[in-house]
């Protein structure tokens, strides 16, 4: 059976990235975090002390980043390794959240990221969540889904998200954080978050998880489907 490209993209605490992982799960797909990367890039650049105004430093730490997934073979799930360190844990700070939007708003690091990006999807059979997933990482992505949610459901979300790996941090900054990336997230020159004209839009508000996760498989299955009629039908 053919394989395909998922593209998920939406505002932060939809949902995106634990519903990428488990559609990727349930198709056998890998799950390409997107949002981990710049995360992992934003965490190098504080680490350097880089100066994000400043084109040489900016390019001087790109030129330092390798990033990669590996399985934790304790829990299954996939975590984010920078330049070998497992950085899985370090990438979720509220330091990192408070910069990151700034950070993927550059130009040259958007560059970078996206190329690394592009030929990890090559080979089809992916799904990749974030902001531009389906307007510029993959604008031919078989399958684009835009997840949006209530912005009060959202940073409750992230606080139980929080709140489970022993981080306590008030609601309120919460919302205005979420409220701050959404922001910047939709009005940045480079890659906007931008609903792609044939992207399905799922609201997320008051679906369960596994609800929202059906769903989308749902929608992959259906795709992958007429691509298989489709191809074989022009082969």
């Amino acid at each position: 059976m053919r394989k395909i490209v998922i593209a998920i993209d939406g505002y932060s605490g939809c949902g995106k990235s634990s519903t990428a992982k488990a559609v990727a799960k349930i198709l056998g797909y890998t799950y390409i975090d997107s949002g981990a990367m710049y995360r992992a890039a934003t965490l190098q650049f504080l680490k350097n002390g880089t100066d994000i105004t400043d084109i040489k430093e900016i390019l001087s730490s790109l030129s330092q980043i390798e990033i990669s997934f590996r399985a934790n073979p304790d829990n299954g799930r996939q975590e984010t390794y920078l330049n070998g360190e497992n950085v899985e844990d370090a990438i979720r700070s509220m330091e990192v959240s408070d910069y990151v939007s700034e950070v993927s708003k550059i130009k040259e690091v958007r560059t970078a990221l996206v190329a690394q990006q592009q030929k990890l999807g090559d080979a089809k059979g992916v799904v990749m969540d974030g902001r531009d997933i389906g307007t510029v990482v993959f604008p031919d992505a078989e399958l684009k889904v835009f997840m949006t949610a209530d912005l009060q459901i959202r940073a409750a979300r992230r606080q139980q998200e929080l709140q489970e790996k022993g981080v306590e941090v008030k609601l309120e900054e919460i919302i205005r954080n979420l409220g701050e990336r959404d922001e910047i997230d939709s009005t940045r020159k480079e890659s906007p978050l931008l609903k792609a004209d044939d992207a399905i839009e799922v609201d997320t508000s008051y679906l369960k998880f596994d609800d929202q996760v059906k769903k989308v498989v749902d929608l992959a299955k259906e795709k992958i489907g007429l691509y298989s009629k489709e191809y074989g039908n022009n082969h």
